[in-house]
């Protein structure tokens, strides 16, 4: 009996026409479902999960997003043809600032504020902004050809969600971890709002060296002078210490000049006091080996209330928390620059210093200014009242959970980092003052309520030195809920396991908790990685993942960051439509060599393109051959031994060999040295040797057996890298009457 085959069009292999249709197939399939793959496939029994890092409802795909993906779904694919019940979760990120600061634009355009509209009427903008633009990324990931479960979408601000995030926070605040205190915190005085770590951009700024002296008093060992003297004078270099600033007008808040208590020059004034030009107030000299001795002279003023390491040195030497910069930007609490802007203040600081000859010299200098990642503002460090989380005990679990290797790091140097910043860490700031997010279960009861018009569109909390918190759920009628929202990163922490129902016991948290692997950039390591794994620990007493995978950063040809304003981005989305999306993601998992960076070259895109035409022709080929063959196609090899040729058994070695390699490489996350195998297989030992030679040799029906048994196995091992291409094929092999799957993706890996 003859059976039908189909058919490979001639001509090169056209993603455009194939890739929607198969995608469709894969979907219509349900097979990226776990509980709906085929419950025969026992090669490797067991489930295996990862939860996609999710991206900002605001974002749209760029090149890291697609190398995340590439490398998440060449492993999930691997895993399912493997036998896993394999489950890749996918979801968004509410992105509190970005999104809000995104519909604020748009409010801009049309003479509004969101402070004009109210919060409840702002936060219905931003939800109907959402649905509109909020899942173009997802749909993005589906043209890269990710086989992400659909049907478990989350979304941070689901209600389901919001439970679990409601319930960490009393959880924490009920170990007494949770609490409210004032202390300097990054500042947005566009935004209005505290800011984290990740939400600020350091750009270098060519600034300014000020070298300012600080008349010494009469009680120090130096020469004498008292505050009048300091006013009207013509005053003696040894009357001094000098410091250098970057920042002269933050010197109003000055509490202390530090120097290093190993550096000999200033041994004789440690312990001494100083006096505060243009305030006249006495400060002392204090010793800390914080100081560095080679920046400037060698002394530094400490302004514990606008400077982070100032406000360490502040808590080791008890010294005074003195705000001189407020919200707004605006100087506060010194008479003479009441209500300035930050650089008004600065230009008369320095006049006023200059007029009396306390400024001793003036260099340039280049060093990096921080602003707001969304609108640009320059961060202010101020001192304000926010909810803090204590960080001790969780985050001497989250290295204990790397230590013990409960979580392994890929690159393993990464580990460092991680433990490095656990160690320094600090009480971490949970609020913000938006209005999109996840607020704080935390309820005011208050004998006076103030304008509720003024009190939003000043975007403060109602201060009422009597008034009472409560909280919890269902508060009593008479307590009005906070305005603060949780900073984003307290949502995110709970991914791996609020994705799956926590904090019900649900089967999925039972099923896929923890996780098997992390695929994340370098940049967030100590802002979610770290956070997911003490989260982990502390709610579900296991780490979140055992391996966590740090890809590299993708550069310019010429080593610059790519960005879209800049005019160096890369649209992942335009080489999709160019090259499609099997070449794209054979292109890209080409240059994961295990560095630091990957500096893009669009000629790999070319390259993998190429190979997608290479396997639709040997493809076509293959089918050719065995077009009026009499036997079936199954998943099952047999041939006799003593009928193989050298060439069929170099071939089959080869496949055995490059099966294993691929294996090994894909367990260490080594993806491009396995796309290399495959290439050099299926192109050098396949293509250009055995199925030349495939043409001399006189048993027809046992070659076209080894050539389909290599083609099928290819299509395999190369599924993973190259979905859309592979499956395709594979469908026009299956249409025959026989026992194979009836999708690739759901079929087994090559034993």
């Amino acid at each position: 009996m003859v059976s039908k085959i189909g058919q490979i069009s001639n001509g090169a292999y056209d993603p455009k026409k194939v890739e929607k249709k198969i995608y469709n197939l894969w979907l219509k399939s349900g097979f990226f479902n776990p509980d709906k793959l085929p419950g025969i496939r026992t090669l490797k029994p067991g489930n295996y999960t990862i939860v996609l890092p999710p991206p900002n409802i605001t974002g749209f795909l760029h090149m890291g997003h697609a190398l995340n993906a590439t490398c998440q779904d060449i492993l999930i694919r691997w895993r399912r043809l493997q036998g896993y019940k394999t489950l890749w979760l996918p979801g968004t990120d509410h992105a509190g600032i970005a999104t809000q600061n995104v519909v604020e634009k748009d409010l801009k355009k049309q003479g509004l504020s969101r402070f004009d509209l109210g919060r409840e009427k702002f936060l219905e903008k931003v939800w109907a902004w959402k649905e509109k633009y909020g899942n173009i990324i997802l749909e993005q990931y589906k043209k890269l050809g990710c086989s992400l479960d659909w049907s478990r979408t989350r979304f941070t601000l689901d209600k389901n969600y919001a439970k679990a995030v409601n319930a960490v926070f009393l959880h924490y605040y009920k170990k007494g971890w949770i609490y409210k205190g004032k202390r300097p915190i990054n500042w947005c005085s566009r935004c209005r709002t505290s800011l984290s770590d990740l939400e600020i951009e350091h750009k270098e700024e060519k600034g300014k060296l000020w070298y300012i002296r600080y008349p010494l008093t009469k009680n120090s060992k130096s020469k004498i002078l008292n505050p009048k003297q300091i006013q009207n004078s013509k005053l003696k270099t040894q009357n001094f210490i000098t410091i250098a600033t970057t920042r002269p007008e933050t010197m109003l808040g000055d509490a202390a000049i530090a120097v290093n208590s190993r550096d000999k020059r200033y041994k004789i004034l440690t312990g001494e006091k100083a006096i505060l030009p243009l305030v006249c107030r006495e400060i002392p000299i204090i010793a800390d080996n914080s100081v560095d001795p080679k920046f400037g002279t060698g002394a530094v003023k400490v302004t514990p209330a606008h400077d982070p390491m100032d406000y360490q040195i502040g808590l080791r030497h008890n010294l005074q928390l003195l705000q001189v910069i407020d919200e707004k930007g605006e100087m506060v609490n010194v008479k003479k620059y009441q209500g300035l802007k930050v650089f008004e203040a600065r230009e008369k600081i320095i006049e006023d210093l200059d007029n009396l000859k306390l400024i001793e010299k003036i260099e340039d200098y280049c060093h990096q200014k921080p602003v707001c990642y969304r609108c640009g503002t320059i961060i202010e460090l101020i001192p304000s009242e926010q909810w803090f989380l204590k960080m001790n005990e969780l985050a001497e679990n989250a290295v204990k959970a790397v230590k013990s290797k409960q979580v392994s790091f890929h690159p393993k140097r990464w580990e460092k980092v991680y433990i490095d910043w656990l160690k320094k860490i600090q009480d971490w700031c949970i609020s913000r003052q938006l209005w999109w997010g996840h607020r704080l279960p935390v309820y005011e009861k208050r004998e006076e309520i103030r304008n509720p018009k003024s009190e939003i569109r000043n975007n403060l909390k109602i201060q009422n030195s009597k008034s009472e918190i409560y909280v919890g759920n269902n508060p009593p009628k008479d307590y009005i809920q906070i305005p603060d929202v949780l900073d984003t990163w307290f949502s995110a922490a709970l991914w791996p396991f609020a994705t799956l129902g926590f904090p019900e016991k649900t089967a999925d948290l039972k099923k896929f908790y923890p996780t098997n692997a992390l695929f994340t950039d370098r940049g967030i390591i100590n802002l979610w990685v770290t956070r997911m794994i003490f989260s982990g620990m502390e709610f579900m007493k296991k780490p979140p993942f055992k391996d966590v995978y740090i890809h590299a950063t993708i550069l310019t040809r010429e080593g610059k960051r790519m960005s879209k304003s800049l005019g160096t981005g890369i649209d992942p989305a335009l080489l999709v439509e160019k090259y499609g999306a099997d070449a794209t993601r054979f292109g890209i998992a080409w240059q994961v060599m295990g560095g630091q960076d990957i500096r893009f070259v669009e000629d790999n895109i070319v390259m993998g393109k190429k190979f997608c035409n290479k396997l639709w022709n040997a493809t076509r080929f293959v089918l050719l051959q065995i077009t009026n063959s009499k036997f079936q196609i199954t998943n099952k090899f047999q041939i006799t031994n003593n009928k193989l040729t050298t060439a069929d058994k170099r071939i089959l070695k080869a496949l055995d060999k490059t099966k294993k390699a691929v294996d090994k490489n894909l367990e260490n996350f080594e993806f491009g040295k396995a796309a290399r195998i495959l290439y050099n297989f299926f192109w050098h030992d396949f293509c250009d040797t055995y199925i030349e030679k495939s043409k001399l040799q006189k048993d027809k029906k046992n070659t076209q057996k080894i050539l389909l048994h290599v083609l099928l196995a290819s299509l395999k091992l190369l599924h993973p890298f190259v979905p859309f291409i592979t499956e395709e094929i594979y469908q026009k092999i299956s249409s025959r009457p026989d026992k194979l799957s009836k999708n690739l993706m759901a079929e087994s890996w090559p034993e």
